[in-house]
């Protein structure tokens, strides 16, 4: 991970630079990512359970995939990309918003990012990557509503913010 580098952007995304992907982290600088949310014909979203071995957020449950793209990758060939390195599989994906966060973790580290959000479809096999997924599962909206507010430790904190905004745009388009 100290090789890989992330694209430093400003708020509206505008790329400034590159720096190393832990430097980004322990400084907390601003940089581009990207989160995917999967669903299958059941309108069930997927989970990942992250890998317990993860540098944050370990074991932590969040949505089917969360990435940085390479300096001068296309964001949305990057998320696909992962996809296929982490759960096994490629589909269609589009763009439904974006947003910033920040926050900080009990290890020191700082996540500032302006995170791209996906969407996709799946119905077929997954085969998780044991270095970056533990399980998977597959959730109704409501009974991840219900687990979001009793539980909400098991759940990565981008997730705990893209989640509203997520079912917004679910209760539009796909619950109908």
């Amino acid at each position: 991970m100290n090789d890989q580098h992330v694209i430093l952007v400003d708020e509206k995304d505008n790329v400034t630079g590159t720096i190393g992907k832990m430097e980004a982290h322990t400084k907390g600088i601003l940089h581009r990512a990207f989160s995917i949310f999967i669903f299958n014909s059941k309108n069930e979203m997927l989970l990942q359970q992250r890998a317990f071995s993860k540098y944050h957020s370990a074991g932590l449950w969040s949505n089917a995939c969360c990435s940085h793209p390479y300096p001068g990758e296309d964001t949305k060939a990057a998320a696909r990309r992962r996809l296929q390195e982490e759960l096994g599989f490629t589909t269609n994906i589009q763009k439904i918003f974006d947003f910033i966060y920040t926050t900080s973790f009990d290890n020191g580290l700082i996540e500032n990012e302006f995170d791209h959000v996906f969407i996709g479809e799946r119905d077929g096999d997954i085969k998780i990557n044991p270095d970056e997924v533990h399980d998977y599962a597959f959730v109704s909206m409501r009974v991840l509503k219900q687990e979001l507010q009793q539980d909400p430790e098991k759940f990565t904190a981008w997730f705990h913010l893209a989640f509203p905004r997520i079912e917004n745009w679910w209760a539009q388009n796909l619950n109908k």
